[in-house]
């Protein structure tokens, strides 16, 4: 039903690939607009609208080292190092 389509980025200018996949997203979401940015410029837009992202220093509950989390770390729950999370992460 849908056919790919090379569209222009109105911010850059490059072209850019609108995927059937992506039209048929857009259209079970009841978007009428075809997107007018490219992947690059979209998240370039979206991060220049984000300000600076707070990180907080924690130990690691598993090897003692310290690890930077965006999120304040609480007395009852173990923070873990991005090492340790990813081996954890993996023994699921």
């Amino acid at each position: 039903m849908y056919e790919d389509k090379t569209l222009k980025c109105k911010d850059c200018g490059n072209d850019f690939v609108f995927t059937a996949g992506e039209q048929e997203f857009y259209a079970e979401k009841g978007f009428v607009n075809e997107p007018q940015r490219c992947k690059e410029c979209r998240d370039a837009r979206k991060n220049a609208t984000r300000g600076p992202r707070e990180m907080f220093s924690a130990t690691c509950a598993n090897c003692g080292a310290e690890a930077k989390v965006p999120f304040q770390p609480r007395d009852d729950r173990p923070v873990y190092c991005s090492d340790c999370f990813a081996k954890m992460k993996e023994s699921y």
